[in-house]
């Protein structure tokens, strides 16, 4: 969660309770000393709550063994480290390396529905390590193939971008491209690969990062004036939407406007520094039921009308020991005792709120 190099300025959407047309996903992180049991999270998501797909910042055995016993039905995207990526990619040992990884923290919770393999989070930027870059593709290729050889094959592969892999805009969707140097040489061979395995392109879109007083509204979809888009000659009223859009955009524009996009992250949080405006409970909660209409409840985008797209909530609880400024430590949408921070719909009818 880093600012965005894309500022899509101006306008706004309608806020209010989220639709329920598509299940909706959560990130579970684990940064903090008071969280509930992996059990008790489990349990509460699959018998209180209409989530259905968690996903996971690492390939914990607890995490995953709770699911397994308490919530099959949960969808799992789990995360391979930056760090592990270079092992897969090297052309004479990767393959073992890969199915290694997978038989040993994979194959030994078959009864966890883990259904989306993550290699690694954010290679393409802010922070960029050529090597890790050079590593990617090949890495995600290993995996895809370690799945099958170890009797997964339908947990598909991808990785989560930033919206940073897009050149700086004016924020008018139909501009939209990636950034050269990625373009050509790295997106569209990956975007070849999503093709070819039927698993998404994921983006982390957070218009947080680059909202201000100004465009508050235009972020947060509450009524405002909206982005016209000349080309296109479709009006903007959200600044999810027009992110979506420039995505969708720039794939179009290499030839993969088929592949599937999945949202790894997005969210608000509900607290920050002293002085900030724009940050609290109804700011997030009209942020939040607003990306789950466009995202799960049927609505869709302006260029994707009706689509809906596999998205995880950042996140499930605040992590009290995450480091950086107070906001990151307070996206939850639940309190650590289960009860919402704020009403999304997300809980099943007769479940205590």
């Amino acid at each position: 969660m880093l600012p965005l190099l894309l500022l899509l300025v101006a306008a706004a959407s309608h806020g209010g309770a989220a639709a329920q047309g598509f299940p909706i996903g959560v990130n579970y992180g684990a940064n903090a000393d008071n969280l509930p049991s992996p059990s008790a999270v489990a349990t509460f998501l699959a018998t209180q709550t209409t989530i259905n797909r968690v996903k996971l910042f690492d390939a914990n055995p607890t995490f995953l063994d709770a699911f397994a016993a308490n919530a099959p039905s949960i969808s799992i995207a789990v995360s391979i480290p930056n760090s592990a990526l270079p092992s897969f990619a090297d052309q004479s040992t990767g393959l073992d390396a890969a199915r290694g990884w997978v038989r040993d923290n994979l194959v030994p919770h078959s009864g966890a529905n883990v259904t989306l393999l993550l290699a690694g989070n954010e290679i393409l930027g802010p922070v960029v390590v050529p090597d890790l870059v050079v590593a990617l593709l090949p890495a995600m290729r290993r995996l895809a193939q370690a799945l099958s050889l170890e009797g997964l094959p339908n947990v598909r592969v991808t990785t989560p971008h930033y919206l940073g892999i897009l050149a700086p805009s004016d924020g008018i969707p139909s501009n939209a491209r990636f950034r050269p140097g990625f373009d050509n040489k790295v997106l569209a061979p990956m975007l070849k690969f999503h093709r070819d395995t039927g698993s998404p392109l994921m983006v982390n879109a957070y218009p947080y990062f680059s909202y201000n007083a100004q465009n508050l509204n235009y972020a947060i979809f509450r009524p405002n004036a909206g982005v016209y888009d000349p080309n296109t000659k479709l009006n903007y009223t959200s600044m999810f939407d027009a992110q979506m859009d420039a995505i969708y955009t720039a794939m179009k524009k290499l030839g993969y406007g088929d592949v599937e996009i999945a949202v790894g992250e997005a969210g608000w949080p509900t607290q920050a520094d002293a002085g900030q405006v724009g940050v609290g409970p109804e700011e997030a909660k009209d942020f939040n039921a607003g990306m789950i209409r466009v995202c799960s409840g049927g609505k869709g985008t302006p260029l994707m009308p009706g689509k809906s797209f596999e998205t995880y909530i950042f996140s499930l609880f605040d992590e009290n020991q995450k480091p950086g400024p107070i906001a990151e430590r307070n996206f939850g949408i639940f309190n650590t005792d289960f009860t919402p921070k704020y009403d999304l719909g997300l809980l099943r009818q007769g479940s205590v709120s």
